[in-house]
């Protein structure tokens, strides 16, 4: 009897990748629950919460260590301080901890069995942003991530199974590149700025106000110029490739209007961001008065903050950025609100592939969802972005597939990271 249930225990163990003999403490614990016919989840705790910034990339990442080896990594990006909020606080508070407890350690942040003295709920709920919530939606990816590892499963599993196969991506552009890249790589969609070559590069006496750095109000003269540039975009990717159109918050509402009208002839996927999503009342006044979908959101922060774009009916398309609003779990609430409001889902992006391939997985469970912004997956001029990790989301013809490995799918490489750790920060 003792023989037979120390083969099921090895073969148990091997067939996790362990190492056969002796059986590891985690091998046994998932065997022991196998052999008893009870649950198989292993029995963990976090050791440490590391995160480090590197030198000459945007991209910050984090990992979470565990009492037995098993880790996970996440990633935050547009921000300042959440690898410190991290390593100083937010790492040793959750310390001890039951990593696949995610949304009881979320809460914990945000002021659910606080610990005493701590003011966490005054950086975390609610629709603000910043470097608290950059550094919580980081950890939480990164426990996605253990969690897919310990439970054998890749994370969309964990959120509820998948509803498509692949996901649609966009890429940034287009430049000259754009005719190339679409040939090459199939390329289905593109997002191009229109503020880009009307003013930095464009001449500051066509504006009212030539001082401003933004156009804010835009002249004949600029609007005709956004119109070729849009025109001119159109030609070079063809009728069959969707182009969003960035704004990045350039303009007041009324200019908004303007350009909305203007470049609608050529079709555009979007108008993204015409002006702030600091008054929605104004957004939903650009949504009613063009014939182009408007799109914003990688500014706004948890589904507390996109509950007023819903009841406004703010937007036809919203762009959650997951690693600064909360994670993958709270997207995928920011979600289900939006599919009542029969609004779609086009995550922003611009995180390196491993935290593109966690958003990829949220994605695949989305039933309003329509497309994901993927710009560091093909651009050369991401190549050193895209060194630092061990292996590629696999890309084909505008898609990008959901890998079925355990966890996000996609690996940091350890030695490159360490290679470009910023002076101060270490990676374990």
């Amino acid at each position: 009897m003792k023989q037979n249930r120390r083969r099921l225990l090895t073969s148990l163990g091997a067939g996790l990748g362990m190492a056969s003999a002796p059986v590891s403490a985690l091998g046994r614990q998932i065997g022991d629950s196998r052999a008893l016919g009870t649950s198989r989840v292993p029995r963990l705790k976090i050791k440490e919460v590391r995160a480090v910034e590197l030198r000459s990339f945007g991209s910050r990442f984090v990992r979470v260590y565990t009492d037995q080896g098993l880790t996970g990594t996440g990633e935050m990006v547009d921000n300042v301080g959440s690898a410190q909020i991290i390593n100083e606080k937010m790492g040793p508070a959750i310390a001890g901890r039951d990593p696949l407890d995610i949304e009881a350690i979320y809460f914990h942040f945000w002021g659910w069995g606080q610990v005493p003295g701590t003011t966490w709920p005054v950086f975390m709920r609610g629709s603000g942003g910043g470097p608290y919530l950059s550094a919580l939606s980081g950890i939480e990816i990164a426990l996605w991530d253990l969690a897919g590892k310990a439970l054998g499963a890749p994370v969309y599993r964990l959120l509820g199974g998948k509803v498509r196969d692949r996901i649609a991506v966009y890429f940034w552009g287009p430049g000259d590149d754009a005719e190339t890249m679409i040939r090459q790589h199939g390329i289905r969609a593109f997002k191009m700025g229109i503020d880009v070559g009307v003013t930095e590069r464009g001449d500051p006496s066509w504006r009212l106000d030539p001082g401003k750095r933004s156009h804010w109000t835009v002249t004949n003269r600029e609007i005709d110029a956004i119109v070729r540039s849009v025109q001119n975009a159109r030609e070079r990717v063809g009728p069959d490739v969707e182009l969003g159109v960035e704004c990045h918050t350039r303009y007041n509402t009324e200019s908004a209007i303007q350009i909305g009208r203007a470049v609608a002839p050529f079709r555009p996927m979007w108008l993204e961001e015409p002006i702030p999503s600091d008054n929605l009342d104004a957004m939903a006044l650009v949504r009613r008065s063009i014939p182009v979908p408007v799109a914003c959101g990688e500014n706004i922060y948890t589904r507390y903050g996109y509950r007023q774009v819903m009841e406004k009916q703010a937007a036809a398309i919203i762009q959650p950025d997951m690693t600064k609003c909360g994670g993958l779990l709270e997207t995928r609430k920011i979600a289900s609100l939006a599919e009542i409001y029969h609004v779609d889902l086009a995550p922003h992006g611009t995180a390196s592939p491993l935290a593109g391939m966690a958003y990829a997985h949220v994605c695949a469970t989305v039933p309003n969802f329509l497309i994901l912004e993927f710009g560091h997956l093909l651009r050369q001029q991401s190549a050193p972005l895209r060194a630092l990790l061990r292996n590629q989301p696999r890309y084909e013809k505008g898609f990008v597939h959901i890998p079925e490995a355990p966890g996000i799918g996609i690996e940091v490489n350890d030695d490159a990271i360490r290679e470009n750790l910023a002076p101060g920060f270490r990676w374990s």
